[in-house]
């Protein structure tokens, strides 16, 4: 796990209300939650038990659903 250097926004009562990152942590800290919704999808799809089609019908078939 990587360091992150982290400041704080505080209110007039010194309680934390948010937090500083530097651009390249709050890039990599988006990045892993897009690649945990991408596993919960995954597993969401997989536990479903609905049938998978090929990229290319589920394509036409949206398309015909729009005319």
């Amino acid at each position: 796990m990587s360091t992150v250097n982290e400041g704080y926004v505080v209110d007039e009562n010194g309680t934390r209300v948010g937090v500083i990152l530097p651009m390249e942590d709050y890039r990599k800290l988006l990045e892993g939650i897009e690649e945990l919704e991408s596993i919960r999808c995954y597993d969401a799809a997989k536990s479903s038990g609905d049938v998978a089609i090929p990229f290319e019908q589920a394509v036409r078939e949206i398309e015909q659903d729009r005319r």
